[in-house]
């Protein structure tokens, strides 16, 4: 039985993370791929559907769904036709988790390590992303919804590499809480501070943008028209989906959803529509059908076949935003470090080439999507060599039948602070956020402090899966082997400096 934790990866190349290289699986996966290109008039499409804010907890088919309130038919549908990730890991936080997801490197090389505020720059100028990588490739390249990875030109989706956006730049909350008298009277009631908000340096609409223009103003989002985008964002990409049946070309499309970042406000069509009848629960319910009529669209037009589709949450729950949050059973939220900040559901499908019903606790990081979508395309050769590449190649272990993840270790980055290491059932953790003061509405990432564990943490997460008994001291024998894969990923920041203008905290 092959063990990750005592067995050596392979090192690929000297910019991009060694990965396990088993040959068995290997042929498995690229028979399977030769069968499909000969099969094929193009390569295969992919449907990566990112969701906001959404619990480990929140899905049937991780143990929530109508145990929780909001049943979700069409997701747990898609998940016995699909290969189950119970370790699939984001970054903390909005914004670096989907620039990883684009980059295939960390926070700290890609240089989002929070979600940007209004009008601020930086995103992901100077990056090379997934969409522009496809669209030379000869990808059609469509973002639909939230983006959130900068409003800069040079930032925005189609100066990036995709070829349309039709969605918002920033974040549900930045349109609409200032508006809402509940949480902000003193704005609302006073006509100088409304004022003064509606000038600050953001664009307050949803916009549509064709590469290389500037977007174009759809509709200032007030907190009706916030009620139904995600309705309008799915309609956009049902029609992308249908359109692409007349096309000689592959696609991308790159789906997220408004939902469920706080504050929700139902559409007529969800408010009450959940048997738990929360706002938060609601935004789950509707969610869920988005998600099946994606998958029925992909259907009627046969294009099933043709697509991996992956669906996943930028990141744990927002717990300080209770009860408009998610569910994780796992300890703390996001913002931070522990499992319920960075642990999300992930589901893979594709049609006769991904086994479907499979459940896998291997590791896979945000930063696995690029270099795995480029082998699945034929692209690979594609990968940039300029830089260092966080991402393995996932291919064998989403394609063979009962194939282990082709990662070794899992790195918690904390802003510019390695956090903690994981590698098979262990995690040896140094630095967190803590989660031990009650705020308002729980213990949330980002209301914590800074702590650091002068001889480290280590948990079972098989055993301990909150986090709450360290017992480094009776485990000592492994110390040393997480200790030598901190020192040798920290050795790619020598060899491949950070782009961060302040040192990391390494």
């Amino acid at each position: 039985m092959f063990d990750s934790l005592i067995e050596e990866p392979t090192s690929i190349s000297d910019h991009q993370e060694a990965r396990f290289v088993r040959k068995g699986f290997e042929r498995e996966a690229e028979r399977k791929l030769t069968a499909y290109r000969v099969q094929a008039s193009k390569p295969p499409n992919f449907l990566v559907i990112v969701m906001d804010d959404v619990g480990w907890g929140d899905f049937g088919c991780y143990g929530g769904g109508a145990a929780v309130g909001a049943a979700t038919p069409n997701i747990d549908r898609l998940a016995g036709e699909s290969v189950r990730l119970t370790s699939c890991y984001s970054e903390p936080s909005c914004s670096p988790s989907r620039a990883t997801l684009m980059t295939g490197r960390l926070p700290c090389r890609h240089g989002l390590l929070r979600p940007p505020m209004y009008g601020e720059r930086g995103g992901l100028e100077g990056e090379v992303t997934l969409a522009s990588l496809l669209s030379v490739g000869g990808y059609n390249t469509q973002a639909v919804g939230k983006w959130h990875m900068g409003e800069a030109r040079g930032s925005q989706p189609q100066d990036v590499g995709f070829n349309d956006f039709y969605g918002f730049l920033s974040v549900s909350d930045m349109y609409t809480e200032w508006r809402d008298p509940y949480f902000f009277p003193e704005i609302v009631n006073n006509a100088k501070r409304e004022e003064w908000i509606k000038n600050r340096p953001f664009n307050r609409c949803f916009v549509h943008a064709i590469s290389g223009q500037e977007p174009e103003p759809i509709e200032e989002v007030t907190i009706p028209v916030l009620s139904t985008l995600d309705d309008k964002w799915c309609k956009y990409s049902e029609n992308f989906i249908r359109a692409q049946t007349e096309s000689d070309k592959p696609w991308f499309l790159y789906h997220c959803t408004r939902g469920a970042h706080f504050d929700n406000y139902p559409s007529e069509e969800f408010a009450g529509k959940s048997a738990a009848r929360y706002p938060y629960k609601d935004a789950i319910v509707e969610l869920d059908s988005i998600v099946g009529r994606l998958l029925h669209t992909l259907d009627e037009t046969n294009q099933r076949s043709s697509t991996l589709i992956f669906v996943t949450s930028d990141n744990g729950p927002e717990a300080e935003t209770w009860p408009d949050a998610a569910y994780t059973p796992f300890r703390c939220a996001k913002g931070s470090t522990w499992e319920g900040g960075v642990r999300v559901p992930a589901l893979f499908s594709w049609k006769g080439m991904i086994p479907s019903g499979r459940v896998s606790d291997g590791l896979f990081s945000f930063c696995d999507l690029l270099p795995t979508t480029l082998r699945l395309s034929g692209l690979s050769d594609s990968l940039p060599a300029d830089r260092y590449i966080d991402g393995v190649d996932q291919a064998s272990f989403l394609l063979s039948d009962q194939a282990e993840s082709n990662r070794k270790f899992h790195f918690y980055w904390l802003g510019q602070v390695l956090s903690a290491v994981r590698g098979g059932e262990y995690k040896f953790m140094l630095n967190a956020i803590s989660d031990e003061e009650s705020g308002l509405y729980g213990n949330g990432g980002f209301t914590g402090v800074a702590q650091r564990f002068p001889y480290g943490r280590f948990y079972n997460l098989y055993l301990d899966p909150k986090e709450q008994h360290s017992f480094m001291v009776r485990k000592l024998a492994y110390i040393s082997a997480f200790q030598d894969a901190r020192r040798l990923h920290l050795n790619t920041f020598k060899r491949f400096p950070s782009k961060l203008k302040t040192r990391l905290n390494i």
